[in-house]
Formats: C-alpha cells, sequence, structure tokens
C-alpha cells in the first residue's frame, strides 16, 4: 500500500512531530536535563528596598474568581458560567522574634495605640509594595512574585509560650493586598555544575 519513500516520510514526520511536543512538553528550558521542581524552602522578602531577616514562612499566593452564573429566560434550564470578581488571600509571614522592628513598626502605621488623637495612623505610608523571591538550590533567584498595597491586619508580637516545648519564640503578620503578579523579567538561571580537581 505504501511505497518505501512514503514510510520513511511518515516515520521522519512522526519524529518531528514527537520532537515538537517532547520540546513543547519541557519543564526547565534553560536546564531541560532537570525533572525536580523547586523547593520550597530558599525564598526572601523584600520591602522598602531592602530583604527583611528571618522570615521562616510565608503563606501561599492564592487568588479565588467568583463564578457568575446566569440564565436567559428563553433557554433551557442550564446556566451559562463567567467569571466575576477576584479576591486575594491574605498573606502570612512569620520569622523568629529577635531585636529587628521591621514587623512592628509597619503594623504601627496602621494602628498605634497610646500615639495621639490625629497620630494614630500613618495613612500616607501604612500600604507597601513587597516582593517575594524563590531561589534554587544553589542560591540563583528563580522566580519573583510582585504584591501590590499590603498592609498588616494582624500582627502577633509573640505567640504562644509554653515551657514544656523547645520551639523558638515566633512574630507574624498577616499582609492584605490587593493583588499579586509573577515578574517575568526574571528568568529561569543556567545552573552551575562543578567538576572535580
Amino acid at each position: 500500500m505504501y511505497n518505501r519513500s512514503t514510510k520513511r516520510g511518515l516515520l521522519l514526520l512522526i519524529g518531528f512531530l514527537l520532537t515538537c511536543l517532547m520540546a513543547q512538553a519541557a519543564e526547565f528550558t534553560v536546564n531541560p536535563y532537570r525533572f525536580d521542581p523547586y523547593k520550597q524552602y530558599k525564598f526572601r522578602v523584600k520591602w522598602d528596598g531592602k530583604y527583611i531577616p528571618g522570615i521562616i514562612r510565608v503563606s501561599g499566593l492564592h487568588r479565588t474568581t467568583k463564578v457568575v452564573t446566569m440564565r436567559n429566560g428563553n433557554e433551557s434550564s442550564k446556566l451559562r458560567k463567567m467569571p466575576g470578581q477576584t479576591d486575594y488571600e491574605p498573606i502570612i509571614l512569620e520569622r523568629g522574634r529577635t531585636h529587628d522592628t521591621e514587623f512592628e513598626q509597619w503594623a504601627n502605621k496602621v494602628w498605634n495605640f497610646g500615639a495621639g488623637l490625629g497620630a494614630e495612623a500613618s495613612l500616607k505610608d501604612f500600604r507597601k509594595d513587597i516582593i517575594i523571591d524563590l531561589y534554587n538550590e544553589a542560591g540563583q533567584l528563580v522566580m519573583s512574585f510582585k504584591v501590590y498595597r499590603c498592609w498588616p491586619s494582624k500582627y502577633s508580637a509573640l505567640q504562644e509560650l509554653d515551657a514544656n516545648k523547645p520551639d523558638i519564640a515566633i512574630e507574624s503578620i498577616i499582609l492584605e493586598h490587593e493583588g499579586w503578579e509573577r515578574d517575568y523579567a526574571v528568568t529561569e538561571p543556567t545552573e552551575p555544575s562543578f567538576t572535580e580537581p
């Protein structure tokens, strides 16, 4: 039915298509040999142009778009679904308690107890944009997210203390914000390789 050249042409075409599919499915384009996802334990958080020390946990970046349903009176009983408003969940930052005052100073801009009439809140600068950076195992920046117009809705100067647990004292803030986006200027770096001397 097929001659030899037709079969060969089909095989070459199939091979080409498979190569294209594999290239599109590559999870890492700069480092195609890598198949392990990035780990969650190398990250930093920056605001006011500087990295904040000691942060041990950042909650996830989540957004939810509400579903709006409608049905025209002359249609069948099925509903149409459309995207509605998008809501961004608060971000929780935790760190070991030290003498660094960055969390507390920011929380005081929203409400400073006992500051006196007209000085309880710093309306001019209580909002900040923050940057959350993710690093690979070699310490190279691999991904960055910008979070806009954040402000602390909850500040915990100390979480539970317990004389029977050897845990560290934790300070935390919960940040409300108006959205986040990935910084696509941060691209996949070429991962280093080391050779034996």
